[in-house]
């Protein structure tokens, strides 16, 4: 059997499969984030590893898990994990999605500049990433900061408890921005404006490396197999793109959670502008991501919060005319990331009038994560890269009306496939990989993953979507200039 280890920001969740990688179970844990200031998120590790030993145990309880061979990770990106001498966290971890280091990507960005910042890591700072947060940490706790023994990003840290292994993998350490994307190493550059040495960071590994064996304690807490096989696993983004199908140059998906990515695999490193990432991918390889924060994250944000409902129904003939009646939606609830890098960006409605309905206003959310996601596709494209269609995962896939305005938006085809699991089965094909069971990522990808159903763009409504691009672009442009601040993006 195999484990596949899906650490996400609400809740673990782990997967079970079989000699083939086939999923026969799965058990699932929920901790909380702790929100101590306005723009900050953080989370204590050590429940993380008390929800893996539940599960884990939870698993055990129905099946024989001592059959376990391999076990590997999907882990939320770019927190900051800090250990003192004693193997004890510091602090609690600054997450993803924490906005409080807007001031030190201003100074990397700037100060030290994007050139510099775009030759030694492939990418710039934004409030996500790890460097940041180190650089925060050094400015306003400089006494945690002294103390720092190991610095690590989340799933490093279950890495760690299970198998004694201060090992990471090449995927996750691309968001910290003190990794050298293209040369797979950390930037020496980097380490010195953060006043780490290497020796504090964890050996980098593929994502198919088997970095060690599950410790006596963690098997003597869940009845797992102590001799199993621990992999490194990758970042969320790159080991759900697995489970996708997404791997070797020339693959597209999307993932319609609640923030929204549009990844490409790529066969080379593929410099950009700074306005999406170049990251190394799971597969050995590398790929481009262009993140929306607020994804289907804005649309609950509409329903739960403004219309008081969990119904997501919308005016369907509305959805084919490329036009909510004359509206416009940005759909920037807490800044945005790609491709623009702009942590002060805000959400708004432009265009309202008295004849506008309800469901025009819930169709113009719809239309404004799909016109960001365009953004996001189009500085793609300006790579060079293509690809000639896209799956498409998380929980807006399962609307079949939001795929096809999707697919017009964008002029491209999309598919859905034959599981959810995403992150949680690309970690079972990288344990089943790296014990054995296939050859490679690409067959084991063909044998656990089918396209199912198919979306293609009406030639008319993207014509009509093309026309409304054009003015959702120039409104973020207008608005900051209203609020006082230039124009310009990170494009």
């Amino acid at each position: 059997m195999y484990l596949g280890i899906d650490l996400g920001t609400s809740s673990l969740k782990v997967l079970l499969a079989d000699e083939k990688g086939v999923i026969i179970d799965s058990a699932r844990a929920e901790y909380p984030v702790y929100y101590p200031q306005n723009g900050w998120s953080e989370q204590n590790p050590e429940d993380w590893y008390g929800a893996l030993i539940a599960v884990v145990r939870e698993l055990g309880s129905r099946r024989d898990i001592k059959r376990v061979r391999a076990l590997s990770f999907s882990g939320q990106m770019h927190g900051l994990v800090a250990l003192g001498s004693n193997d004890k966290v510091i602090r609690p971890a600054i997450l993803w999605n924490d906005g409080r280091s807007a001031e030190e990507c201003k100074y990397l960005n700037e100060t030290v500049g994007r050139e510099k910042m775009l030759g030694w890591t492939g990418n710039l700072a934004f409030t996500g990433f790890t460097a940041p947060k180190v650089l925060w940490l050094k400015k306003r706790e400089p006494e945690n900061y002294k103390r720092i023994a190991k610095l690590m990003v989340p799933k490093d840290y279950l890495i760690y408890r299970i198998s004694g292994a201060f090992a990471s993998d090449v995927s996750d350490n691309s968001g910290t921005l003190y990794f050298d994307v293209r040369r797979k190493k950390w930037s020496a550059e980097m380490l010195g404006i953060l006043g780490i040495k290497e020796t504090r960071l964890p050996k980098s590994f593929e994502s198919c490396a088997v970095v060690g064996t599950v410790g006596a304690g963690f098997a003597a807490a869940t009845g797992i197999n102590p001799k199993a096989k621990v992999v490194a696993g990758g970042g969320d983004q790159a080991v759900g793109a697995l489970g996708t199908g997404t791997a070797g140059g020339g693959a597209l998906s999307i993932s319609l959670g609640t923030s929204a990515v549009v990844f490409a695999s790529c066969d080379a490193f593929t410099p950009t502008d700074g306005g999406i990432h170049s990251f190394c991918h799971a597969d050995g390889k590398y790929h481009l991501m262009a993140c929306v924060l607020s994804g289907a994250g804005a649309l609950d944000y509409w329903l739960n919060n403004i219309l008081k409902t969990t119904d997501f129904s919308f005016d369907t003939k509305n959805a084919f005319t490329g036009d909510a009646n004359g509206l416009y939606f940005l759909p920037y609830l807490a800044g945005e990331r790609s491709p623009m890098n702009d942590p002060f960006a805000r959400g708004a409605f432009y265009g309202i009038n008295l004849s506008h309905t309800r469901e025009d206003l819930t169709l113009a959310v719809v239309e404004g994560i799909s016109l960001a996601l365009r953004d996001c596709f189009e500085v793609i494209k300006g790579t060079g890269v293509s690809a000639p269609f896209a799956r498409v995962i998380g929980g807006g896939a399962k609307s079949a009306e939001w795929l096809q305005l999707l697919s017009d938006c964008l002029n491209l085809e999309l598919r859905t496939i034959n599981t959810g699991e995403g992150g949680g089965l690309g970690a079972i094909i990288l344990a089943a990989v790296a014990d054995g069971a296939y050859p490679d990522i690409p067959c084991a990808c063909k044998a656990l993953i089918s396209d199912d159903k198919a979306y293609l763009p009406d030639s008319a409504r993207a014509a009509a979507y093309a026309e409304k691009y054009g003015v959702f672009k120039a409104l973020y442009g207008a608005l900051k200039t209203a609020r006082g601040e230039t124009a310009n993006s990170a494009r």
